[in-house]
């Protein structure tokens, strides 16, 4: 049975305040949380609807009823189990390789893409200036589907981060270099701008090399792609090259 005080700590976790004071973050789903399970997150403790997790110590795993599911869920339609995980310490950034870097991206669903994208393509640290939406949010975690532990997120004060780099920095502009016509470096670091305004100008002064992905369209009316989509576009074409 879930307690009061387990429904009130695990429902104040859907707010930053509350993840920070307790150092957890919750995740739900049969798939997240075993991808999270199989990597090096600390589990706290398991809640689950079905026995269909294994070599978990019985401590650590507590049998509940879907009411007392939905009591503890951030989902509209709570998901067979919801899991309470450490917070781990930011690890150090290599400064080596492709570096995603992220100014103000506030949409939780667009890091959690982000993040995954940076999982597929290889992309080992993922920096976000200090106003970024937090990476355990719990939406950010269930758009990570997993990836969440296998990229090293770390916020920091990006400007200054750029300012001290020795990569070549680019950025995503609308009147960029045309990205297909680019010849891309296996190293350096990828600035993608804020959702509603792009790139900040604080942060266009650190860019070394503006890119573009180009429109097609005939009437050429499309204002801009979605923060996430450009990254997607982006990290292909820097893999390719």
């Amino acid at each position: 049975m879930v307690s009061k005080n387990q429904i009130k700590t695990i429902t104040g976790l859907q707010q930053k305040k509350y993840r920070k004071l307790h150092k957890l973050f919750f995740a739900e789903g049969i798939k997240v949380v075993q991808e999270l399970l199989n990597s090096n997150f600390e589990l706290q403790q398991l809640f689950t609807t079905e026995d269909v997790f294994k070599n978990i110590h019985e401590s650590k795993i507590e049998f509940i009823t879907e009411a007392e599911l939905k009591k503890i869920s951030a989902l509209t339609t709570p998901n067979t189990c919801l899991a309470l995980f450490s917070i781990p310490e930011e690890k150090t950034i290599l400064g080596e390789g492709l570096i995603v870097a992220l100014d103000d991206i506030r949409d939780p669903g667009n890091l959690g893409t982000i993040i995954r994208l940076c999982d597929w393509f290889g992309i080992s640290d993922l920096v976000c200036s200090e106003n970024c939406v937090d990476a355990y949010n719990p939406k950010v975690v269930q758009a990570t589907m997993g990836s969440l532990s296998r990229v090293n997120v770390v916020y920091t004060d990006l400007a200054d981060y750029l300012k001290n780099t020795k990569l070549p920095v680019f950025g995503t502009f609308m009147d960029g270099e045309n990205i297909y016509a680019e010849s891309l470096p296996k190293n350096g670091i990828i600035v993608m701008g804020n959702e509603a305004n792009g790139i900040s100008a604080e942060i266009e002064k650190k860019v070394t090399h503006k890119i573009a992905i180009p429109r097609f369209g005939n009437l050429q009316l499309t204002e801009s792609l979605n923060v996430a989509t450009a990254a997607a576009i982006t990290l292909s074409e820097f893999r390719r090259s």
